[in-house]
């Protein structure tokens, strides 16, 4: 018997400057042509999806995950889900004295991957073990920072380009927590420096959109240090300003789909007693222009 595509869904806004929650939508059955592309549509109009209450399994996000692209495999390849390695554990639970995830993954704001050649489309986090409080995800609408650049910063920075590195925070999250294995030369030489546009055009909506970030984006090629550092600091503050920020709070079983090529995004942060854990699938997208 073949199975049964479900009723079309709504998609009811967020009173925030981004996002959407996807109302009547069950990702344990078969999403017709139709549906799918509805889901795309809004993906690309409000940069965030919101699926409440998804029981699925790890497969099935990444089934789901993987009808928007390939997938891309983390560098810390420790944190992988052993029966499904597309999925990174984003956990800060501690068993045996071993960590089971990433528990300081989103310490920095930042764009996932942007220290690819070909960055992140986008990541879907699915939420399995929540806190009582805290562990919050703030995401930031980067359309919306270039939008409202300050003239004189829009001049500065329209035709520039700027270096970004998985390397950049990585000795100081290291230093902070115990989540961060030393990484070997192999992996070293898999997250080599690449350099990117500091406005880059969306290849589906062809907006424009600030792409730096305070975790991967070491400098501004082509002018001076301390002038690289002045700039980038004013375009990160400028980023996440409260009107162009959006706070999810996390229920049982949110699943959760955002575009890199859109926003940052940051952890709330956890109160270390408290158990979290979340799968992250991460959707190759192409290089920025």
């Amino acid at each position: 018997m073949s199975a049964v595509l479900q009723d079309t869904f709504e998609v009811e806004l967020f009173d925030a400057p981004l996002g959407a929650e996807i109302i009547g939508l069950d990702l344990n059955r078969p999403l017709s042509r139709r549906d799918f592309q509805r889901i795309h549509k809004a993906h690309l109009d409000h940069h965030l999806l919101v699926f409440r209450d998804q029981r699925i399994t790890p497969q099935q996000q990444v089934d789901f995950s993987r009808r928007f692209g390939p997938l891309q495999i983390h560098v810390l390849r420790n944190f992988q889900l052993p029966s499904n390695p597309e999925v990174l554990i984003i956990s800060n639970i501690i068993e045996d004295g071993q960590p089971i995830g990433l528990g300081d993954a989103g310490h920095f704001w930042h764009s996932d991957l942007s220290y690819k050649e070909t960055p992140s489309l986008g990541s879907m986090l699915h939420a399995q073990e929540l806190p009582e409080e805290g562990g919050d995800t703030l995401f930031a609408n980067m359309h919306l920072a270039w939008d409202t650049l300050p003239t004189a910063l829009r001049n500065a920075v329209q035709d520039a380009r700027a270096e970004h590195s998985y390397l950049t925070q990585y000795e100081e999250l290291r230093r902070r927590s115990p989540f961060r294995p030393a990484l070997t030369q192999a992996q070293i030489d898999e997250v080599k420096p690449v350099v990117h546009p500091v406005v880059r055009t969306h290849p589906e909506t062809g907006r424009k959109a600030l792409f730096v970030s305070e975790h991967f984006t070491t400098r501004i090629v082509g002018i001076p240090e301390d002038e690289s550092r002045a700039l980038l600091a004013e375009l990160y503050a400028h980023s996440v300003l409260p009107e162009h920020v959006y706070r999810h709070r996390w229920a049982p079983h949110d699943m959760v789909f955002w575009d890199n090529r859109s926003l940052m995004h940051l952890a709330g942060g956890t109160p270390p007693h408290l158990r979290r854990k979340l799968y992250r699938t991460t959707i190759e997208g192409d290089t920025p222009f």
